[in-house]
């Protein structure tokens, strides 16, 4: 048996996370968030039961337990409040003054449909060397992300739909 050895990346730290909104080439909007430092990936995992066929006492055959990723819940913890950004998660309008600084945000009304928008998660870590110098960013993309529930001081749990990484 040969044996081979993985690439290993150092990442440490959540150096960037983005969200990316509109499916459309050149009609995206990609809204930054530099102050998100933790991120918590948790799999959401479908098991199915294993099936066997017994006869008499005797296993005669059997199917095994399948476990199925359907998404990940991820935690990214902040603490800034953006507004765009809530805006893409929950919906609601924002208020912009004459010279188009922030002046509002209302969040929509209790019990109104969601106006939640679908998003990409994209998150850039750090690729360090044994010295401490980066050396590159690394990035993983969650599509179809979209809001669980919101909490003030931390950007809320998002839930995926499926995963796609990209180096």
């Amino acid at each position: 048996m040969a044996f081979k050895k993985g690439h290993e990346i150092a990442t440490i730290d959540v150096a960037m996370v983005t969200i990316t909104v509109g499916g459309e080439v050149g009609a995206t909007t990609e809204i930054g968030l530099k102050t998100a430092t933790q991120i918590q990936v948790d799999p959401s995992i479908e098991t199915t039961d294993a099936i066997k066929l017994i006869v008499k006492g005797v296993l005669i055959a059997q199917k095994r337990q399948v476990d199925t990723l359907t998404g990940n819940t991820i935690t990214l913890t902040d603490n800034v409040f953006n507004p765009e950004l809530v805006k893409v998660l929950q919906g609601g309008t924002i208020t912009y003054g004459t010279d188009g600084a922030f002046e509002s945000y209302t969040p929509p009304v209790a019990g109104a449909e969601n106006e939640a928008t679908p998003f990409t998660l994209n998150v850039y870590a750090a690729h360090y060397d044994a010295s401490g110098i980066i050396l590159d960013y690394e990035k993983t993309e969650y599509p179809n992300c979209e809001i669980r529930k919101p909490h003030y001081g931390q950007i809320p749990e998002l839930r995926k739909v499926r995963v796609s990484e990209t180096a």
